[in-house]
């Protein structure tokens, strides 16, 4: 051997020993390391292999000429470990109860860290509230755009079609009584307090929820959001509170034109299957809807938009890897939005029970 024996000829130095054992087939093997200028750990590690591979063969092998320094290298790689398997525990099955209590587990820890998020993303929007200039109000108006005006065809298509499928549906029952005319009441009371404010925010949930978990995961991925903390930038206040304010703007707001949608679906069905006049109908809805179950039906969808925009924002500001993991957080931010969505208007359900 002469030259360099280094990591930068390691390929054509194993390409040659491979062809050595393959080709020459030698009866035996000695190694004059003398024309050796220099040599590392890959070197080193090489002829190792080179003695393994002769052992291997029944070839007697030997190194000749070897540099008190070469040696020094050699002695430092440890052989045992080359030719030793990692220990590497072996898994073990979970029984059922270890997988439940596991999933406990992890949903506990979860939750624990979505109720300390809201927590901070309360005390932001107060702290902004007092601080209005602190606020990017024009990256809310941006929000308010993507998640209103973008949002409303889709919303006022689905909220239509439930209005008419209650109203067609219901009528199906109350024509058997003569009671036609209460099919107003029921598609106005059923989207007003209940309905409007749920498909709502099931829609927002969708589009937007997961667009805010997208986007600054995205972030986080790329390290835009590491950088923003280096710069002394609150990142909640930076990129969480523009969201949170911009859906509790304009989450109401659709909210009630998904009342009005859902009550022209129902008001199609009344004049046109059963035979009501369009004044019949509105009037019968204003009688039987209230102040109080509009004024409700807003405040859900406040409390509502607060719960999508912080779920977005924490499943985002959550994400650690890459294309993955958005898309996981994505997944996520719209499961969770629903879930609490429906836990939230159960609460709601009890309270304004007793309230109205």
């Amino acid at each position: 051997m002469s030259g360099k024996m280094s990591l930068e000829n390691l390929n054509v130095m194993t390409s040659e020993m491979k062809s050595l054992f393959e080709d020459k087939s030698p009866s035996e093997l000695t190694i004059n390391l003398a024309g050796v200028e220099y040599l590392d750990s890959a070197g080193a590690l090489l002829l190792i292999e080179m003695e393994a591979e002769a052992k291997t063969r029944s070839i007697p092998f030997k190194l000749i000429n070897l540099s008190g320094k070469g040696q020094g290298i050699m002695n430092l790689l440890d052989r045992d470990a080359l030719t030793t398997h990692p220990l590497v525990p072996k898994e073990r099955s979970l029984n059922i109860l270890e997988q439940i209590g596991n999933v406990s587990e992890d949903m506990f820890d979860d939750l624990i860290q979505v109720i300390t998020f809201e927590g901070e993303l309360i005390m932001e929007m107060v702290f902004s509230l007092f601080h209005p200039l602190s606020v990017r109000w024009n990256d809310v108006l941006s929000y308010m755009k993507r998640v209103g005006v973008d949002g409303l065809p889709i919303l006022g298509l689905i909220s239509f079609l439930l209005g008419l499928i209650i109203a067609f549906m219901s009528s199906l029952q109350l024509k058997q009584f003569g009671a036609n005319i209460y099919v107003a009441s029921l598609v106005g009371i059923a989207m007003v307090r209940e309905l409007g404010p749920i498909i709502t925010a099931i829609v927002v949930t969708g589009r937007s929820g997961s667009a805010f978990a997208a986007e600054i995961g995205t972030m986080r991925v790329n390290e835009e959001v590491d950088a923003l903390i280096t710069m002394g930038f609150n990142p909640i206040r930076f990129l969480a509170i523009p969201k949170v304010f911009a859906a509790m703007m304009v989450v109401p707001i659709l909210t009630l034109f998904a009342d009005i949608f859902a009550i022209c679906g129902g008001m199609v069905v009344g004049v046109l299957g059963l035979d009501l006049t369009l004044y019949t109908y509105i009037q019968q809805t204003m009688q039987a809807l209230e102040i109080f179950d509009i004024v409700s039906g807003i405040v859900k969808s406040v409390v509502f938009a607060i719960l999508i925009a912080g779920i977005g924002c924490q499943r985002g500001f959550k994400v650690r890897g890459g294309a993955e993991a958005v898309g996981n957080a994505t997944t996520s931010a719209v499961v969770y939005g629903l879930f609490l969505i429906i836990v939230t208007d159960s609460v709601f359900a009890i309270i304004l029970h007793y309230i109205g």
